[in-house]
C-alpha cells in the first residue's frame, strides 16, 4: 500500500518538490517501507518519538522537526533533526544557536490564521522576529513553515497558503544577513494540491502515504 501511494503522489508532484513523511505514530518498519520507495525527508512531531526511530534509521534520511519545539528539548532536538521547521521565536532561536555550529538550518512557522491556540509567528510580526533572528551567526533561516487551519475543503486553506506565499517573497527582498528564502513548507495530506498551486516547495504528508492512523 505505502509503495502503491508513493508511486500515485510521484505522478502528481513535481520533480522539484520536496516530499516530507510525516511520520508521527507511524512505526519504524513503516518508515523504512517509505524509504525504500523513495522518501529522502522524514518529519517528525516529537522529539522523544524521533529519538527511537533515529536511533534505528539513522541519517539515511533528512530529518524535519515538524511539531513545536519546547526551549527545555532544544538540545536534543538539534542532535537528531537536520532542519527544524517550527521557530516561532527568538527566543527558540537563540536556544539553537546556542546548541549548534554556524548554519543551523531553520524555518520560520508563520500562525497564518491567527489562532490562538496554535504556535507561529502572527504575520504582521514577522519581519521584527526575522531581523533579530538574523543577528544569530549559529542559524540559518531557509524559509517559512505554516499549518494553516484544519478544514474539511482544502479550498477554505487556500488563503493561508497565499498570504504565507506573499510573506516569503516579501522576506526575500529585505536581503537579512543568514536569511535566504529557499523553502516554502505547506500542505499536508488533504491539502497538499492547493499548497502546490500557491507556491510550496516542500509538503508534508502522512496519511496519504501510510493510510489511517490506526
Amino acid at each position: 500500500m505505502i509503495q502503491e501511494n508513493i508511486e500515485k503522489i510521484r505522478k502528481i508532484v513535481p520533480k522539484d518538490i520536496t516530499i516530507v513523511a510525516a511520520t508521527k505514530t507511524r512505526s519504524v518498519d513503516e518508515i523504512k517501507q517509505a524509504i525504500a520507495c523513495g522518501i529522502t525527508d522524514i518529519g517528525e512531531n516529537y522529539i522523544q518519538e524521533a529519538e527511537k526511530k533515529f536511533n534505528d534509521i539513522k541519517r539515511i534520511v533528512k530529518w524535519h522537526l515538524i511539531g513545536h519545539l519546547q526551549k527545555n528539548k532544544v538540545k536534543k532536538a538539534v542532535k537528531i533533526f537536520d532542519i527544524i521547521e517550527t521557530v516561532d521565536s527568538f527566543e527558540i532561536a537563540k536556544e539553537i544557536s546556542k546548541h549548534t555550529e554556524k548554519g543551523f538550518p531553520v524555518l520560520i512557522e508563520i500562525n497564518s490564521a491567527r489562532e490562538q491556540q496554535k504556535s507561529g509567528v502572527y504575520p504582521e510580526n514577522l519581519e521584527q522576529v526575522l531581523i533579530n533572528i538574523s543577528t544569530l551567526s549559529n542559524i540559518s533561516v531557509l524559509g517559512l513553515m505554516t499549518m494553516g487551519p484544519v478544514v474539511e475543503n482544502p479550498e477554505e486553506i487556500r488563503p493561508y497558503f497565499r498570504l504565507t506565499k506573499q510573506l516569503f517573497d516579501f522576506t526575500k527582498k529585505l536581503n537579512l544577513p543568514n536569511v535566504e528564502m529557499k523553502i516554502l513548507s505547506m500542505g499536508m495530506s488533504n491539502s497538499w494540491q492547493v499548497a502546490i498551486e500557491e507556491g510550496a516547495t516542500c509538503i508534508r504528508i502522512g496519511t496519504a502515504i501510510f493510510g489511517p492512523r490506526t
